[in-house]
This record gives C-alpha cells, structure tokens and sequence, in this order.
C-alpha cells in the first residue's frame, strides 16, 4: 500500500526522483518550509516521499486512474 502523502503528489510512474522530491517541496505550505524547528521533519517527509516511489518503481506496481 502507497503512502496517502506520496498518492496526493500525482506523480506517474515514470517521474524521476527529482521530480518527486520537487513536488513533495511544493506539498508543504511556504510558512511551514520557512520554519526552521520545523527541518527534520521536513527533510523525513522528503525522504519518505521518495521511499515510497522508490517501492512503487520496484514493485513494478502501476497505479489505476
């Protein structure tokens, strides 16, 4: 099962992992990328968007509609 945050990008498939990580920068409000407490969380939500897409790359899973 796809993470909800990550299904939420509307990524294809076929995106490169700087496309994922792009989106996933313009997911989050500009006051919260502006808070400085706020950076590690940031940088887990970077990386679990793009561990999820990586799964979904290795499963060969192709998303319906």
């Amino acid at each position: 099962m796809t993470d909800p945050a990550y299904q939420r990008l509307g990524l294809p498939v076929t995106a490169s992992p700087y496309t994922v990580l792009r989106a996933a920068v313009r997911a989050l409000h500009p006051d919260t990328r502006a808070v400085r407490g706020f950076r590690t969380a940031r940088k887990r939500f970077y990386r679990q968007m793009l561990c999820a897409h990586a799964a979904l790359l290795a499963a060969g899973d192709m998303p319906v509609g």
